[in-house]
């Protein structure tokens, strides 16, 4: 049997995701802040994208801001449609007609005012001091010889982001080439640096420097850290008075300086940066029912740059070069106008559909939280999950019981003796408050918890409580004992 080639053609259905629709699925996850740095770096690589300064009310689509507003424009698809603009000339597309009647400043936000001060370029902060740039600068401060300071270099440059020495000594003088006792030396002087307690070696060592260094000593906290750290973890208080023949109120007081000693010095170096929170959504009451607003400030209001626009409608202009320039161009910066104006009225239709299932919630507090799943916001608005899922990614929105992740509505359900389900936000705020209460000296274990919300005929197993427990940052019962 001979094998031979063919060529066969086949009727085949697949879908494809367009530039566009990727664009349009990217725009829906951003930040604010990341959607302006997008914004703005499209305005610096598509010449006919800029930001119009007038203040133009007009809009392709008029935004909704209440749930008393119009009811929106009917939508084909969840997605925007893809602009076919490949060919030439006007035998595709009338591009001349579609300019004329097509709104270019498609998309707004709130207008501010032209006097409004703005801070000045200096308060802005280019870059963080770090621990080791803290510690160099004093390290040229310092009174150091010539190899004790190649000694601290090389300890500086092997501290954690805790300010702990993670690299023995020995093995800094082998590495540097340096005798070990001006590697130890070099080292007790770095120790004396700002913070305190910086290049210590492990806990111990960490607290007993910041004891040396405070005015008034307490040889009995120190004598604490010194034998009796791994008993002072965990709270063994009793054991611990017992053996140094002391009583508790002795023993309380010189826990009391021990806790308050930093046990990570570089944290304040280190770590994740505090930023302000904006919301995307604000919801207000007004008369009884809730208004949503869209928070659209310091995104730029996009348009079409009118210069470019005459120069199309030329039509002695040759369809290759210029032309077919401006028009790719063109259908690039329409494109983003309409994806960005989407992604704004997908977030509402969101909030929207969050607040109508979540009222309680917003009347009456998080112990009328209910539970919901993306499915139910999704059925609601008539979106898929997956966009869903998109639009409550890192976006927050401003409600009367404060300032929440849209995530933060989106909870599994306790089914409570009654037969009622209650959202496991509620569970964990009320054992929470369970433990707020809670005699310090003899708090509640887990299986304790269990029997408490068992008599509030809610019934949860001691290994959710223990994961609420510890999503939650709660310490353990033997953790957050305390003596009298």
């Amino acid at each position: 049997m001979a094998l031979e080639l063919k060529q066969t053609p086949k009727l085949v259905q697949q879908l494809v995701i367009t530039p566009q629709l990727q664009q349009a699925i990217r725009l829906l996850q951003l930040t604010r802040l990341e959607l302006v740095d997008l914004i703005n770096q499209e305005m610096k690589e598509n010449p006919l994208l800029e930001e119009d300064e007038e203040g133009k009310e007009e809009a392709e689509v008029e935004e909704p801001v209440t749930e008393k507003a119009k009811e929106e424009p009917p939508l084909n698809t969840e997605h925007t449609l893809e602009v076919k603009g490949e060919g030439e000339g006007k035998d595709e597309f009338d591009w001349e007609s579609y300019l004329e009647n097509y709104n270019l400043t498609s998309f707004q936000r709130q207008s501010s005012s032209d006097g409004e001060e703005r801070p000045s370029f200096e308060n802005f902060l280019t870059k963080q001091t770090t621990l080791c740039d803290h510690l160099y600068w004093q390290l040229q401060l310092s009174r150091f010889t010539d190899e004790e300071q190649r000694a601290g270099v090389w300890i500086i440059g092997n501290l954690d982001e805790d300010g702990y020495l993670q690299m023995p000594v020995e093995d800094i003088s082998s590495e540097a080439n340096l005798p070990l006792e001006v590697v130890e030396r070099a080292l007790r002087k770095v120790q004396q640096f700002d913070p305190v307690g910086v290049a210590a070696r492990d806990l111990k060592e960490c607290l007993l420097i910041q004891m040396e260094q405070m005015s008034v000593r307490d040889s009995l906290a120190e004598k604490i850290v010194s034998e009796y750290l791994p008993l002072l973890k965990n709270r063994n208080y009793p054991a611990i008075a017992k053996r140094l023949g002391v009583s508790l109120d002795r023993l309380n007081r010189a826990v009391s300086l021990i806790s308050k000693l930093e046990p990570k010095p570089g944290k304040a170096f280190g770590g994740e940066v505090v930023r302000e929170i904006i919301p995307d959504v604000y919801v207000y009451k007004v008369e009884g029912e809730y208004v949503i607003y869209l928070n659209d400030e310091d995104i730029p209001r996009l348009m079409v740059n009118p210069i470019y626009r005459d120069t199309l409608s030329k039509s002695h202009i040759p369809l290759e070069g210029d032309r077919k320039y401006i028009q790719d161009k063109l259908r690039s910066a329409l494109w983003l106008i309409r994806s960005i104006h989407q992604r704004q009225r997908t977030i509402y239709k969101v909030a929207k559909s969050i607040v109508k299932f979540q009222r309680e919630f917003l009347d009456k507090g998080i112990q009328f939280l209910k539970p919901l799943v993306l499915r139910d916001v999704a059925e609601d608005i008539q979106m898929h999950e997956s966009t869903i899922s998109r639009v409550t990614h890192n976006k927050y929105v401003h409600t009367p019981q404060g300032i929440y992740e849209l995530k933060f509505f989106f909870n599994a359900g306790i089914t409570s003796g009654h037969g009622e389900t209650l959202a496991s936000e509620s569970v964990k705020n009320l054992i929470r408050e369970i433990i707020a209460k809670e005699d310090s000296r003899k708090p509640y274990s887990d299986e304790k918890l269990v029997q408490i919300l068992k008599g509030m005929d809610i019934h949860i197993a001691r290994r959710t409580i223990s994961k609420y427990r510890e999503l939650m940052r709660i310490l353990s019962s033997n953790d957050r004992r305390r003596i009298s």
